[in-house]
This record gives structure tokens, C-alpha cells and sequence, in this order.
């Protein structure tokens, strides 16, 4: 059989299925979205960027993303729907070649005692399962080897139907769990003072206890008074053995008060349970005030903090208990696992081999599995989740990453480019909303969306290849390639604040002095200890000011005015102003919409479908009552002035009949930190993470205070954006401040007086002062990791 060529014959036609290599998105109206229209690149790496509130996150995650979750969902029967979140679908016209999208976002991961590093990425259930096999002495199965499962056991008889004949039988059981019952699986024992929760001096009806919530008057009070237990008019003091002990410590009990049954507990267990169980960073400031006071949190001296019973701990694998793992760190912890050859265990090794390497590959091998998961940044926790999807065969998926390189020194971040690179290649469709330029440089594809933020935002300015943004005249395009100079002149210190033998964490005994009066920037590789250094040795306290990147809670009844204390003085001039009570120009408490009540929507929930939001037809979205509307305070209601955008308000409150300068001074603070263009009412939930960083820094710039402690404020922040941060740090410093800031941006480091440079690596490898000096002669040493990455930056 011969084979012969043949010349002139057109290629075949594509087939149908290869011609879906774009996602078009038509007709995006999304929060401040108008009307986009693109078409993204299938199996590319597609960067979004654009000032901070331009509409990133609206576009990708809110649109792309929600719709595929949402037809995702849409596959499963109306029986597990039913039990899912259900998400509307986004306002968009078409929506086609999608695919289905993992979000890897910067979410915190919970923050329940419980929670770990371990726990989070299923690691520590298979070291659980593989010291259950291998640890000798054998104690149990796997439950044995975990701090959220208790030891139990019960004897009883049971009746079983057997034969036509009811007989009765005795049946015991019993389950090893791995849980210490001191600390019950949290590691730490609370100690109470109980001076913070009553004046012994006083009796109950005089207001004895302390604790917030517990006025003379309420209810809390009056179930301790009205029990029987207790004399109301006798001084905690004078209490018989017995009386102090039904005060403090009571199991509950039913008692009748007025004629009302309800529960008697003591105060202890009641204060647990009601404040003590709750995450503390989500705690009002007034009931976290107490808690401070209140309760010392020490290691548990049964467990030594490993939160497992002295058998789990007994059980080793080559000299190596469970706790002794997950203490370890995370790189060290992968070498060990090496070292074991079992052939009985071998797929199990393999796991957790695969895993451990992730962490290391991804820039985390300095943590331990121990690690609480609360205490992760945002970039560190998006890390985390990032692990299970590094080794993963599925192909032809939407990966969806919200600024991946937060948190993270220039250092880190080039291998953040290589997953990137990594998870493309393997042809999945990878978007990334990104602020960096080292992250925009290997975009395949590059969507800047603005021109502005906020209404002045939410359209597509340039779409194409990354030469083209350069040349295309956007914000983003004219700044990509602006470099900071290194300061040649700094500030002269007016103080300094020492720090010795500094050990929180991965720290060596640091010596270090802070230099006062200046802007001082610590820096370093993730995990080189700045946090540790800066937060553990310069404690939030009189004449500091501390601004961390937790992030700001709020729901859609919160908005700017509400978060920074805005809306207290305009309630008051509107009430003053009109001769009515404060309370009516609240949406929330008596000026309410009754129909509504205060959300200026109704909303229908539809089971399993999306729940459909319709706005409230009394008030036409309004919020407030049509009466608490008829009172003016210069010439507008109060819905009118919540809709105006910041830097009209600041005009507004400044001058005239409706002159509050005490509203005025946090509109000037808003305007400092670029926010000039969000509206007073804005529901927190719209707001970007850049804009909800720079509303938190606001309301912090009010705290009076000497000494102002920023943990990356640049997070969220488009390169135009850092511009104004850096002259707002200077202003700080101008007006006699001292800020520190935590730092990875090489444009704050150039701007620098002073910068402290941790490292030289992470985890054990770091915890060490490597250089302390002003941003020029670090630039010219350039012996350290920071220093050749700034020194590149600058182009020295």
C-alpha cells in the first residue's frame, strides 16, 4: 500500500466543539458595572485591574463566577438545593463558555478555637488515620488521635424486637477520643477575675455585677434577684459559702420570676457561655474591653497546649507523637514524612507527602499544623486553600484568585507566578483580579476596567495584550511602570522605642530600637516575623493606634455613615433642628420604613430557588418612614444627604444651617483617604477590599494616638491609590506622628525614613534583624533579600 500527498486541499473545518475558546460576558450591570461587554480568553491567564472600586471583583466574581456556582448548583435536585445557599442570578444580558469556576479568595478561614492549619486542609486527618496504624503503644482508631472528639462510654439495657417477642438486653459502648478534658480540645484554660465581674461592696439591687449587659434594671439582673437563691439587698460580700456558690456557679435550673418560668445559672458558667465561647475579634469594642480585663488565657497545663489526653500523646512513631507533628514545622514536618517507608500505609505517605510539599512549594512551610486558622493573614489563608488544588488533575476549570500576591515580598511573589503559570498550562482558564505589576507582567490577557472608582468606574477602558496597556493612556497603563526613587533626605528621630529579647512566635531574643517621629517600615520574606515583632512588642495601648487587616464585618444595613460613628452627630443636628428625637432618623430603630423595615427592600425567599429582592414601594428604596422625610436640616431629608457622595457631604456639613463639625472632621478623613466618591449610605457589602482597608484606616486616623501601626495598608490598593496613601503617611508623620507600617510594596519601603528588615527566612529561618538603616543604604548593601528586590525596583 502506497501513500501519496495531495497539494491544493483546504485543511478540515474546525470541529463544533473547538470553536468555544471564549467567555462572553454581554451586558454586566453588576454593582457599578454600565453595560460591560468582553470576551475572555479560554486556558489564559487573564489579569483584571483598575483602581481600587472600579469594578474588578463585580465583573469577575460577582458575575463569571456567581453565574457558574449558580449553574453548578442548578444540576443537583431540589431536595439538596434546598439545603445550599441559593444566589441570584447576576444582572447580566448573556453569559456564555463558561466553565466551572473554583474561588480561591482571601476570606479568613473561621476563627473557632477549634480550627487549625491542620484541620483546614484535611492534613491533620490523615496524620490522625496514619498514627492510628503505625504510633505504638496502639490506643484506638483515629478518633483517639483528634482534640474534637471526646472520650465516652454507657452501659443500659435496650428492648429489641426479636422472633415476635420483646426481649431486653444490656448493651455498653464506649469511644476513645482524643480530646483533652481539662481544656476540652482548645488548648488553653480561661482564668476569670472576679473583681471585673462584681463589686463585693455592693449588694444585687445596688448593681454589684459588672459584666456588660447586666444593669441594675434588666432582665439578667433580675432572674439573679427574683430566684430565691439570693438576697437582693445583702453585699455580695457578707454571702454565706453556700449563697456564693449558687451566685457564681450554679448548675441551670428552673426558677420562676414574676410569674415568668426561665433558667437560674450561675455567673460563671453564664458568662462563658453568653461572651467567653464567642470569637473575640468579632466581640463589640466595649465587650472585647471586658474580656481583656476580665480573663487571662493560659497554655493548658494538662495537655501543654497540644488540646490531646496524655494516650494520644504516648503513642509514637519513631520517637514522634502526633502532637510533636503537627508542632513541628510545616517544612520540617515534610522531611520527616519522607523518612518513613511502611509499604502497609504506602498510598497514605504518598497523600501526605503531596501535601506537606504543597505547602512548602507555595510559600508556607514555616507554619505548623497547630497553627489556630484565625490567626492567618488574608493572603496566607488564601494560600492555604490554594493547597488542595495544586496537585489536582482537573482540566478545563476557572480559577478565580482575588489578588494572590497580598501579603506577600517581591521574593515570594515570583513564585506565586510559577502556580499561576503552573495551573494554565495544565489548560484551565485562570483570572486573577490583581493590583501588582509583577503579577499584570505575565498576564496573557489584561481587562482594565475604571476610568475612576465607584460610579465613575464599572467600564472596560483597555482589553488586549499587556504591550497594549502601556501605550492604551489609562491610570493603569501610565502607572504600570512608575518606580519610586529612594529617599536621599530623611527625618530626623525624635525618640526611639526599644525592644529587648523580643520572643513572640518564630523571634530570637530581637534587640532592636524603633526610631520615633519618622515613618519606620519593617520588612521581610512572609513568615520572617514583622507581625510578631511589631504587634507583640508595641501592645495597642494608651498613644497607640493600631490599624491590623482583619476585616471589616458589616451587613447590608451597615454603610460608612453607621461604620465610622458618621451618622451619630447628623441624627443629632436633624433632631435638634427639628425639636424630635434622634432616634427617627435612625433606618434602623424608629424612622424605619414599617413596611420594610429599614432595608429599602422586600425580599421573597423562594425555597430552593434564589430569593428575589424587590424594592420597597412605600419607601421607594428610601429606608425611612414618609413622616421622618418632612424634616430638613438644610434643606435636605435625611435619605438625600445619605445619598450624597463624601466630598459633597464634607462641602455640605462644613458651612451654613447645616454646619456639624464634628461630622465634618470624619468627611475630611474620608476625603484624605481617597474615598471622596462613595456615598454616605453605600451598603458595606458593595464596597471593594481596598475601599473597606482605607474606610478602616479613616476611622482609625480619629484614635488619639502618637504612634500609629499600619499591617499593609497598600492591600486592595491600585498603584495610583499608594500615591495618596504615601502623602497621608506623611502628613501623619508632619503632624508629629510615629508610624510604623508593615510592609512588602517597594514603593513604601523607597519612601521610608527607617526601615527594620527581618528574615533572613521564614518560619525557624527568620525571627532575626538582618538590616536596620534608611532605604538608601539598604539599596546600597544589598545584602539581603529585600535589599535586592528594592534595589532592582529603583534601578540602582
Amino acid at each position: 500500500m502506497s501513500t501519496g500527498t495531495r497539494t491544493g486541499v483546504q485543511a478540515p473545518e474546525p470541529h463544533a466543539a473547538d470553536t468555544h475558546d471564549l467567555i462572553r460576558v454581554h451586558g454586566a450591570r453588576e454593582n457599578n458595572l454600565k453595560d460591560v461587554s468582553i470576551e475572555i480568553p479560554k486556558r489564559r491567564l487573564t489579569v483584571f485591574t483598575g483602581v481600587s472600586g472600579s469594578g474588578k471583583s463585580s465583573l469577575v466574581f460577582d458575575t463569571v463566577a456567581a453565574e457558574s456556582q449558580r449553574l453548578i448548583n442548578e444540576t443537583y435536585s431540589a431536595f439538596v438545593q434546598g439545603f445550599m445557599p441559593s444566589v441570584a442570578r447576576p444582572d447580566v444580558d448573556v453569559l456564555d463558555g463558561l466553565t466551572t469556576a473554583i474561588i480561591v479568595d482571601q476570606q479568613r478561614l473561621g476563627a473557632d478555637p477549634r480550627s487549625t492549619v491542620g484541620t483546614a486542609t484535611d492534613t491533620n486527618a490523615m496524620l490522625r488515620i496514619l498514627f492510628s496504624r503505625l504510633g505504638r503503644p496502639h490506643i484506638g482508631s483515629a478518633k483517639a488521635f483528634s482534640f474534637n472528639v471526646a472520650s465516652i462510654s454507657g452501659a443500659g439495657a435496650v428492648t429489641v424486637e426479636r422472633g415476635g417477642t420483646t426481649v431486653k438486653e444490656r448493651r455498653s459502648f464506649s469511644i476513645t477520643g482524643g480530646m483533652c478534658p481539662r481544656c476540652e480540645g482548645r488548648g488553653s484554660v480561661s482564668d476569670i477575675d472576679l473583681t471585673q465581674l462584681y463589686d463585693d461592696t455592693k449588694s444585687l439591687a445596688e448593681g454589684a455585677i459588672t459584666v456588660p449587659g447586666y444593669t441594675g434594671d434588666g432582665w439578667m439582673t433580675r432572674i439573679f434577684s427574683g430566684s430565691g437563691f439570693l438576697d437582693p439587698d445583702k453585699p455580695i460580700r457578707d454571702y454565706t459559702e453556700r449563697e456564693l456558690r449558687d451566685f457564681l456557679h450554679r448548675e441551670p435550673t428552673k426558677v420562676k420570676v414574676n410569674g415568668i418560668n426561665l433558667t437560674y445559672e450561675g455567673l460563671i458558667p453564664k458568662v462563658q457561655k453568653s461572651i467567653l465561647s464567642k470569637d473575640r475579634e468579632a466581640m463589640q469594642p466595649h465587650i472585647r474591653a471586658f474580656v481583656d480585663r476580665a480573663v487571662t488565657f493560659a497554655a493548658c497545663p494538662e495537655c501543654d497546649g497540644t488540646r490531646l489526653t496524655g494516650a494520644a500523646r504516648s503513642s509514637k512513631i519513631g520517637g514522634i507523637s502526633i502532637a510533636d507533628a503537627c508542632r513541628m514545622q510545616i517544612s520540617d514536618l515534610a522531611a520527616w514524612v519522607r523518612g518513613l517507608d511502611e509499604p502497609s500505609v504506602a498510598p497514605l505517605l504518598t497523600a501526605l507527602r503531596q501535601t506537606l510539599d504543597s505547602f512548602v512549594e507555595i510559600g508556607l512551610g514555616y507554619l505548623s499544623l497547630e497553627r489556630p486558622a484565625g490567626t492567618l493573614s488574608g493572603g496566607e489563608a488564601q494560600r492555604v486553600k490554594m493547597i488542595r488544588h495544586l496537585g489536582s488533575s482537573l482540566t478545563d476549570v476557572t480559577y478565580v484568585f482575588d489578588e494572590p500576591s497580598t501579603g506577600l515580598h517581591p521574593h515570594d511573589i515570583q513564585r506565586m507566578n510559577g502556580l499561576l503559570r503552573q495551573l494554565r498550562d495544565k489548560g484551565n482558564t485562570v483570572l486573577v483580579v490583581e493590583h501588582k505589576p509583577e503579577v499584570i507582567a505575565i498576564a496573557d490577557h489584561v481587562v482594565d476596567l475604571g476610568p475612576g472608582a465607584g460610579s465613575a468606574g464599572g467600564t472596560v477602558c483597555y482589553e488586549g495584550p499587556l504591550e497594549g496597556l502601556r501605550s492604551a493612556g489609562t491610570v493603569t497603563g501610565r502607572h504600570l511602570d512608575d518606580r519610586a526613587s529612594v529617599k536621599r533626605t530623611v527625618r530626623t528621630p525624635t525618640g526611639k522605642l526599644a525592644v529587648r529579647g523580643a520572643s513572640a512566635h518564630n523571634l530570637r531574643d530581637v534587640d532592636v530600637d524603633v526610631p520615633l517621629g519618622v515613618l519606620v517600615v519593617v520588612t521581610g520574606v512572609a513568615g520572617s516575623g514583622k507581625s510578631s515583632l511589631v504587634h507583640g512588642s508595641i501592645p495597642p495601648g494608651e498613644g497607640v493606634v493600631s490599624v491590623d487587616q482583619s476585616p471589616i464585618r458589616g451587613s447590608r444595613r451597615s454603610n460608612p455613615a453607621t461604620y465610622t460613628g458618621l451618622l451619630e452627630p447628623i441624627r443629632k443636628a436633624f433632631a435638634k433642628a427639628n425639636g424630635v428625637k434622634p432616634a427617627l432618623f435612625s433606618a434602623n430603630s424608629e424612622g424605619a420604613c414599617p413596611t420594610c423595615n429599614g432595608a429599602g427592600v422586600i425580599y421573597t425567599d423562594l425555597a430552593m430557588m434564589a430569593g428575589v429582592a424587590t424594592t420597597c414601594e412605600d419607601c421607594e428604596g428610601r429606608r425611612f418612614d414618609a413622616s421622618v422625610l418632612e424634616y430638613h436640616l438644610g434643606g435636605r431629608d435625611i435619605s438625600e444627604v445619605l445619598a450624597m457622595p463624601v466630598t459633597e457631604a464634607e462641602a455640605f456639613f462644613a458651612t451654613g444651617e447645616a454646619r456639624v463639625p464634628a461630622a465634618h472632621r470624619i468627611l475630611s478623613r474620608l476625603v484624605d483617604v481617597g474615598l471622596g466618591y462613595v456615598s454616605l449610605g453605600q451598603p458595606l457589602t458593595t464596597l471593594s477590599g481596598g475601599e473597606r482597608q482605607r474606610l478602616k484606616l479613616a476611622t482609625h486616623m480619629g484614635d488619639k494616638g502618637g504612634v500609629y501601626v499600619l499591617d499593609e495598608p497598600t492591600t486592595g490598593l491600585h498603584l495610583a491609590d499608594v500615591e495618596q496613601l504615601l502623602g497621608l503617611l506623611d502628613r501623619l508623620v508632619d503632624s508629629g506622628k510615629s508610624v510604623i507600617v508593615v510592609e512588602h510594596h517597594q514603593a513604601v519601603m523607597a519612601h521610608a525614613d527607617w526601615i527594620i528588615d527581618l528574615g533572613p527566612g521564614a518560619g525557624h529561618d527568620g525571627g532575626r534583624v538582618v538590616f536596620e538603616g534608611t532605604p538608601a543604604d539598604l539599596v546600597t548593601a544589598r545584602s539581603t533579600l529585600t535589599a535586592q528586590h528594592l534595589a532592582e525596583y529603583v534601578g540602582a
